[in-house]
């Protein structure tokens, strides 16, 4: 089926590829632990054939920045058909619309039926916008917010309007240009950098709301981003955006926490022992998100190692 996808995105032809894109039924993963939030161009299709393959805890597929407006139509088919063939993943999916006043709105309508683990939506504002999104969305379907205006900013406290508002992300560079503050403050010494992390961290998780830390753009600057991630962690940061698989490894390797990821593991092992003695060996936990006998056997691995 890879070589027709290719074949009908090469030749340009949207209502073959719409053809492809046939909804079925997904297991959702509703893990809230993910650290490492990494950015795919919903318009690769090299990328999209890699999503299982990725060390990522969540992929995030992206029809916004990045994707040039020609683009966006195949891209947002794309997406669809890659989540049709995704029925159950260990990775958080997720779907970047674009704003809702750039389509966002008609893209959520059609994802509906195709039930991404979550929808991101950019350039969100107030509260009305989120209960406008939240009538629209299936009732399945998380909503995650990227805080990345002056408005939002503003309005923090008050967008986490229900418990499907499950996440927020930091989008500093559009944030500082709506906020007339130039990037140039963008660096590890900058207190207004520090006030601004931990203002984002306590008031998101004020709400129950997972924060997730803005993308670090100069992704061939491992040694940067390494010094941000520890900054973070130590702030309480337990995730963040990735441009590249190297940043997703760094995230992993840093915001991990061993001790929770043991206590993790032997919980996946004992819940699957215990759904095995029932015949059932592949099942979605609320807390866990898929469990079947390649993360069981992960997990047994972990713990092994940890003897």
């Amino acid at each position: 089926m890879l070589n027709e996808i290719e074949e009908a995105y090469k030749a340009r032809d949207l209502r073959l590829l719409d053809a492809l894109a046939k909804p079925a039924f997904r297991e959702h993963n509703k893990k809230k632990n993910f650290s490492s939030v990494l950015m795919l161009s919903a318009n690769n299709i090299k990328h999209l054939s890699k999503i299982e393959s990725l060390e990522a805890d969540c992929i995030m597929l992206n029809l916004e920045d990045g994707v040039a407006k020609e683009e966006k139509p195949y891209a947002l088919v794309l997406a669809a058909i890659f989540l049709s063939r995704l029925k159950k993943c260990d990775k958080k999916l997720v779907v970047r619309v674009n704003a809702l006043d750039e389509g966002g709105y008609e893209e959520i309508t059609y994802l509906n039926q195709f039930m991404p683990d979550a929808i991101r939506v950019p350039k969100i504002n107030n509260q009305q916008e989120v209960r406008n999104i939240l009538h629209l969305l299936n009732e399945d379907i998380e909503l995650h917010l990227s805080i990345e205006t002056a408005q939002a900013w503003h309005n923090l406290d008050s967008l986490g309007v229900n418990k499907r508002v499950s996440t927020f992300y930091l989008g500093i560079l559009d944030l500082f240009a709506d906020m007339g503050l130039p990037q140039g403050l963008i660096h590890l010494e900058n207190p207004t950098m520090h006030y601004m992390l931990s203002h984002f961290l306590i008031t998101t998780r004020a709400m129950h709301v997972k924060p997730v830390s803005f993308v670090f753009q100069e992704y061939k600057e491992s040694e940067t981003f390494t010094e941000w991630l520890h900054l973070e962690h130590t702030m309480g940061y337990d995730a963040k955006g990735c441009i590249s698989p190297k940043q997703a490894l760094l995230v992993n390797e840093i915001f991990i926490n061993k001790e929770e990821e043991i206590k993790r593991a032997k919980i996946i092992v004992k819940l699957f022992e215990m759904h095995q003695e029932e015949g059932i060996t592949g099942f979605s936990d609320e807390e866990y998100g898929f469990i079947d006998e390649p993360i069981y056997k992960g997990a047994l691995k972990l713990l092994e190692d940890e003897q």
